[in-house]
C-alpha cells in the first residue's frame, strides 16, 4: 500500500488501498445507516492513545462519512462494549494490555464467540516482539498489524479508510451469506500457504468457487529484480494448465498474452469478453495478475464478491512476498541465482527415493583463491557467473546444480552428463571474463546415489572425502567415493572428537625422554613427548593423534599446553638441583606461524620463572625451508628469549644449504631411520656422514634419534656425532619418574645400560 497526500485535514485520501475492480459506486448505500459515522473502537490501556487517536483523525471522513469514537481501556471492557454496540467498523487494538496475549485472545472471542466476522481488526502494539508479525497474522483473523511507532496521521487514515471500505463490502453481502463466509475463509486459508507458488494456486481455485465457476486460469508473476525484466507464469488450470514456467511472451494465445500485457502495464483489472484480468501489486516492485475464464456476465454481487476478496488477500500477498523473500536468502544464492547448500541437501534426499543412474559430483575451481587475490572479489564474481552460465548451456535441464561454498559447485544428475570426462570438459576451452581470456581447472569428487547408503548431508560429506582423495592426486583430477573412503574419514572424525575431548578433559600428558652425551654418557637434557590416553586407557600413537590435530588447528592450543608445561617442569628440576639441564619442545607449523606464539612463549618461561636457554624449541626440516624473510623473523624473537632452536628430522627434506647457513641453528637432528640404515645401509650411512659433516661445518652440534644398540652408539660416534637419544639410554618417562632416573644417573650411563 502507499501513502498519498491530500490537501487539506478534511480531504478523503485517494483509494489505492484497496484494490479496485470496477468503476467506484454510491458508497452511501453500504454505510451502517443512511448518514450515520463509521464506528471505530479503540482498545487500548493507554489513555494518551485515545485522545491522539481522536485528534489525529479530527474532521476527515472515509467515504463521505465522518468517523465516531467508542473507547474500552481494557480487553474485558471491550467484551463488554462489544457485546452491546452494533455496527462497529474497526478496532483498533492493543497487543499487550492486562495480560500479554489479551489483545490476542480479544480477537479470537470476536471471531469465535460473538461471530463478529465482518468488523476489521487491526492489531497496533508497542511492544512488538510480544507477538512477530508473520506468525501474528497467519494465526489470527485480523486485517492489519501495525507498531504505535508507524501509526502517524496519513498513515493511521490509510489503514482506516482500507479497512472501512472492507467492512463496507462485507456489509454489502449479507444477503449472500455464503458468499461473505467464504470470502473471509478463503482469506485464512490463503493466509496459511506458504511459498508464492502455492499462493497463487489457492487464488485460482478460491476465486473460480466464489465465481461459481470451474477453475479455468492462470496466474503471472513479475519481479522488478528479475535480470530478464519478464513476468512468468507461475500457477495455471483448466485449458492454461500448460503454460506453467512459462514466460508471459512465450504464451501462444495472443488474446490472453496481450490482456495480461495491458493489465501489467496499467497496474489495474481488466475485463474483456468473458476474460478477466486482475491485478495484484505491492511497494517492493512485485505485480501479479490472475487471469480468469468467465463465460457469463458478472453481476453486481459478482462485483462486490471479487472487490472484497481483493482487500482480503492483499494482505495475505505480501505476508507470501515477504515469506519468499526470507526463503530466497535462506535457499537461494543471490549472486549466482542458483540454489545453495541447504536447497540442494534437500533436492539429494528427495533423489535417493529413486537413485539409480544418478551421480552426485562436488566441483572445485582450483587456485580461485589466488584469483580473488590477483584480481579482486568482483572480477572474481564475474568468473564464478561465467562458469555457471557455461555449466548451464553445456548440461542442460536434466541436472541440478547449486553453489555450496564460495568456489564449490553441487551437481546432481543422469551419469552420462555428470561424471569426470564431462565435467573436465567444461573446462577445456578458456572462459572470457571482463575481456579477458582465463584458463580455469577444477577438481571434482563423485558419488553414484545408488552405491551410498548415506543421506543428503553425508552425501555431500562423502563427495568432499572424494574431492579431497582427488586433490591429493593432482589438481584437475576426479575421483569417484568408495566406501573404504567414508570408513577411513569417519574413524579420523571419530578419533579427532575423542582428542578435543580428552584434551578438554585434560586426558592428554607429557613425557620425557632423556638424551646424553654420546662420548661420555653424561645426561645433557630431554625431549618433551606428547602421549594420550583415552578414558578406556589405551593409548593412541602420536603418529595418529598429531596430524590429525595439525589439520584441526587444534595443535596451537596442545602446543601451548605441552610447552608451559615443559617450562614448569624445567622450573621444578632446577629447583630440585639439576640446574644444568634443558628441555626441548616440538613446535608445530601452526604453532610457527600462529601470531600469537612469540608472546605464548615469552608468558610461559615468565610464568615459570625459568631463563630461556633451559629451552630448545625443535622445527622440522620443512618448516626451516619456509618463506626466508618470516622464518628468519621468527627465529630472531625466539633467540630474543634466549631459547635455542634445532631442526628435527634432517635428511629428510630437500633443504637449501645457503638457507641452512643463514639460520645460525644451534642443533641438527638426524632422523631416527638413518641411524637405523647407517650399519647396514651405504646410503644410510652416507646421509648420517652427510648430517654430521654439514653440522660441524657450520658449527652446530648433531643429536641422533632411536639409538637403540650399543652398536649404533658406536658407529654414530665413529661418524662425529655429538649427541643422542634412544632406548638405549631410556625410554620416555613421566614427569614423576625423570626426577629420580636422573638421581640415580648423575654420574652419566654404562655402555650396559638400556632398556
Amino acid at each position: 500500500m502507499s501513502d498519498r497526500q491530500h490537501s487539506s485535514s478534511s480531504a478523503v485520501v485517494e483509494d489505492d488501498d484497496v484494490l479496485q475492480f470496477l468503476d467506484d459506486h454510491d458508497p452511501a448505500r453500504e454505510g451502517p445507516a443512511a448518514g450515520q459515522p463509521w464506528r471505530v473502537l479503540i482498545v487500548d490501556d493507554d489513555t494518551d492513545v485515545h485522545k491522539a487517536t481522536e485528534l489525529a483523525m479530527q474532521g476527515l471522513a472515509v467515504e463521505g462519512l465522518p468517523l465516531s469514537f467508542l473507547h474500552a481501556r481494557s480487553a474485558t471492557e471491550a467484551r463488554r462494549l462489544l457485546a452491546q454496540e452494533p455496527d462497529i467498523a474497526v478496532v483498533l487494538l492493543d497487543v499487550v494490555m492486562e495480560s500479554d496475549d489479551a489483545g490476542l485472545q480479544l480477537v479470537r472471542h470476536i471471531r469465535d464467540e460473538l461471530r463478529l466476522k465482518a468488523v476489521r481488526i487491526v492489531l497496533r502494539t508497542g511492544q512488538p516482539g510480544y507477538a512477530p508479525e508473520i506468525e501474528t497474522v497467519q494465526t489470527y483473523d485480523i486485517n492489519d498489524y501495525k507498531t504505535k511507532s508507524e501509526l502517524t496521521r496519513t498513515r493511521l487514515y490509510t489503514v482506516l479508510t482500507a479497512a472501512i471500505r472492507s467492512y463496507r463490502q462485507i456489509r454489502a453481502l449479507e444477503a449472500s451469506r455464503e458468499g461473505m463466509e467464504m470470502i473471509v475463509e478463503a482469506s485464512a486459508e490463503l493466509g496459511r500457504l506458504r511459498g508464492l507458488q502455492g499462493f497463487a494456486e489457492g487464488v485460482i481455485t478460491l476465486l473460480s468457487a466464489l465465481l461459481s465457476t470451474l477453475p479455468d486460469g492462470l496466474v503471472c508473476v513479475q519481479s522488478e529484480t528479475d535480470p530478464s525484466g519478464d513476468a512468468r507464469v507461475i500457477a495455471a488450470a483448466g485449458q492454461y494448465s500448460s503454460l506453467v514456467n512459462r514466460p508471459l511472451r512465450h504464451i501462444p494465445m495472443q488474446r490472453v498474452r496481450q490482456l495480461l500485457e495491458r493489465c501489467l502495464a496499467q497496474g489495474e483489472h481488466v475485463h474483456e469478453d468473458g476474460c478477466t484480468a486482475m491485478y495484484f501489486g505491492l511497494p517492493d516492485g512485485r505485480a501479479m495478475t490472475v487471469l480468469l475464464e468467465i463465460p457469463r456476465a458478472l453481476d453486481d454481487l459478482d462485483q462486490q464478491l471479487l472487490r472484497a476478496f481483493s482487500s482480503n488477500i492483499a494482505a495475505g500477498f505480501e505476508n507470501v512476498v515477504l515469506y519468499g523473500q526470507l526463503s530466497d536468502q535462506a535457499y537461494n544464492d543471490p549472486l549466482l541465482q542458483l540454489p545453495n547448500r541447504t536447497r540442494f541437501i534437500e533436492v539429494l534426499e528427495h533423489n535417493l527415493k529413486s537413485p539409480d543412474g544418478i551421480t552426485l559430483a562436488l566441483i572445485d575451481l582450483d587456485d580461485f583463491a589466488d584469483i580473488n587475490d590477483a584480481f579482486g572479489h568482483r572480477f572474481g564474481d564475474q568468473v564464478l557467473q561465467a562458469v555457471t552460465l557455461r555449466m548451464a548451456q553445456q548440461l542442460g535441464h536434466n541436472t541440478a546444480m547449486a553453489r555450496i561454498s564460495s568456489n564449490a559447485f553441487g551437481l546432481l544428475g543422469p551419469e552420462e552428463l555428470v561424471n569426470g570426462d564431462r565435467i573436465a570438459e567444461l573446462f577445456n576451452d578458456p572462459f572470457t571474463v571482463s575481456d579477458e581470456r582465463l584458463q580455469l581447472s577444477a577438481t571434482t569428487g563423485l558419488v553414484r546415489l545408488a552405491e551410498s547408503r548415506a543421506l543428503g548431508s553425508e552425501l555431500l560429506l562423502d563427495a568432499q572425502i572424494a574431492l579431497k582423495r582427488a586433490k591429493a592426486q593432482n589438481r584437475g583430477a576426479s575421483q569417484y567415493f568408495h566406501a573404504e573412503m567414508g570408513v577411513d574419514a569417519r574413524e579420523r572424525f571419530k578419533l579427532l572428537k575423542g582428542l578435543r575431548a580428552s584434551f578438554e578433559e585434560r586426558r592428554l600428558f607429557v613425557v620425557y625422554q632423556p638424551q646424553v652425551e654420546l662420548q661420555t654418557q653424561r645426561v645433557i637434557g630431554a625431549e618433551a613427548l606428547l602421549r594420550w590416553r583415552t578414558a578406556e586407557g589405551q593409548f593412541v600413537p602420536p603418529d595418529q593423534f598429531i596430524p590429525l590435530a595439525e589439520q584441526s588447528g587444534l595443535i596451537v592450543p596442545i602446543g601451548e599446553f605441552v610447552l608451559r608445561t615443559a617450562c614448569f617442569q624445567i622450573a621444578q628440576l632446577r629447583r630440585n638441583g639439576f640446574s644444568d639441564f634443558r628441555v626441548a619442545v616440538n613446535i608445530s607449523l601452526a604453532q610457527f606461524r600462529h601470531h600469537g606464539f612469540i608472546d605464548s612463549l615469552r608468558r610461559a618461561l615468565t610464568d615459570a620463572e625459568i631463563p630461556g636457554a633451559a629451552l630448545e624449541l625443535e622445527i622440522t626440516e620443512s618448516m626451516a625451508m619456509e618463506e626466508v624473510s618470516t622464518v628468519m623473523r621468527v627465529l630472531a624473537d625466539i633467540r630474543s628469549t634466549g631459547a635455542t632452536v634445532a631442526i628435527d628430522d634432517f635428511g629428510t627434506g630437500f633443504s637449501s644449504l645457503s638457507q641452512l647457513r643463514r639460520l645460525d641453528v644451534e642443533r641438527l637432528k638426524i632422523d631416527r631411520a638413518f641411524v637405523h640404515e647407517a650399519q647396514s645401509s651405504a646410503a644410510g650411512a652416507t646421509i648420517a656422514q652427510l648430517v654430521v659433516n654439514l653440522g660441524c661445518s657450520l658449527g652446530m652440534r648433531v643429536v641422533a634419534e632411536g639409538i637403540e644398540t650399543e652398536e649404533q652408539r658406536q658407529h654414530l660416534l665413529a661418524l662425529g656425532c655429538h649427541e643422542g637419544q634412544g632406548w638405549l639410554f631410556a625410554r620416555p618417562m613421566p614427569a614423576d619418574q625423570l626426577e629420580d632416573w636422573l638421581r640415580d644417573h648423575q654420574g652419566g650411563l654404562t655402555p650396559a645400560s638400556g632398556p
